[in-house]
């Protein structure tokens, strides 16, 4: 059994997979590299295979027919052997040093007498063109050095999220919350973070800089462009996020409270896109969503449409324009995109 599976979903990802999987295989044969290629049309799946024949105690080539995504992350899962999960896609990579420290810790800890759920660690937003590089850190909302609960989580502020790029998921705790992503269906990102959140309950955060989010290709599903047509697919994964928490009895005050900030983040990018877009139809489909979210659950539906973010995407007419500039730029901070 290795320590760690990574998954590296890749589609036409000819140009740039090569950069990802050798930062990758840094990680020795502690790691094991699950190649997905996801009906790629270029020479995607011949570079995979071409890792899978030089490092086959390290890498394995899955080839499928294009399910998106989210069908290449549930293939991950599916045929993960690690006690660890990780996915990092096509055209993002890893450091070297944090990586390396990573994997010392994860060692540490699976010798130890507590099972840990969820490990978190900083990316870096590595934006073409941009001078200084974002980093995304935790050091003031959660405890170093130690396995912690929800209830020493710090209260995070707007624009703050445990995103994809920072997790790493018990590989069994996937399995056991039943984790499946829709097929065909951009940004589920934010459901693999989001769906097992309720089954966490040890985590672990390191302060070093792991994951580099590369942002700049102007096909991106985060470029704004991007998203605007893509706007269906957000929506259906605001609502599956919706799913996860409306009704729940079961969630603790700390984690419900941390989860619905992400929701109310997410349901703010949606209403902007599809305000942005400029569109009656889309206008109509955010009154379609805010209602989906009060007939979901009331009490979730009045706290965010209550809230600066979810007064500020739904005030009439032009009144709104400036709350919704400033809101716009929050979504942008968020995401990253231009």
């Amino acid at each position: 059994m290795k320590l760690l599976s990574v998954a590296v979903p890749c589609y036409n990802s000819q140009a740039y997979m090569r950069n990802c999987v050798d930062s990758l295989l840094e990680g020795g044969d502690l790691v094991e590299i699950l190649i997905v290629d996801d009906g790629s049309k270029d020479d995607t799946g011949k570079i995979a295979d071409e890792y899978a024949a030089k490092y086959p105690n390290i890498v394995k080539a899955i080839h499928q027919e294009n399910g998106g995504h989210g069908e290449a992350v549930n293939t991950g899962i599916r045929n993960a052997t690690g006690l660890y999960f990780k996915v990092v896609d096509s055209d993002d990579w890893v450091n070297a040093e944090a990586y390396h420290a990573i994997l010392d810790k994860l060692q540490e800890i699976t010798g130890g007498p507590q099972v840990l759920d969820m490990m978190i660690s900083n990316f870096v937003y590595e934006k073409q063109g941009a001078k200084r590089k974002k980093v995304m850190k935790y050091t003031k909302y959660m405890p170093e050095g130690r396995i912690f609960t929800w209830k020493e989580m710090g209260k995070m502020p707007l624009g703050k999220y445990i995103l994809m790029h920072s997790v790493i998921y018990r590989t069994g705790l996937l399995r056991e919350c039943e984790l499946v992503l829709p097929k065909h269906t951009f940004y589920v990102d934010n459901l693999f973070v989001y769906q097992p959140l309720p089954s966490v309950r040890t985590m672990y955060y390191m302060d070093v800089n792991f994951y580099r989010y590369f942002i700049g290709r102007e096909d991106q599903s985060v470029h704004e462009d991007v998203m605007i047509r893509r706007i269906d697919q957000q929506i259906r994964v605001n609502k599956l996020m919706i799913d996860t928490i409306a009704g729940r009895k079961d969630i603790g005050k700390n984690i419900r409270r941390y989860m619905l900030r992400y929701l109310e983040i997410i349901m703010t990018v949606s209403s902007i896109m599809l305000i942005r877009s400029g569109t009656e139809e889309n206008l109509e489909k955010k009154n379609e969503l805010w209602k989906y979210l009060k007939n979901a659950d009331i009490h979730i539906y009045r706290k965010l449409r209550m809230g600066i973010l979810g007064r500020g995407v739904n005030l009439p007419g032009g009144s709104g324009r400036n709350l919704s500039v400033a809101i716009y730029k929050l979504a942008q901070k968020f995401y990253g995109f231009n």
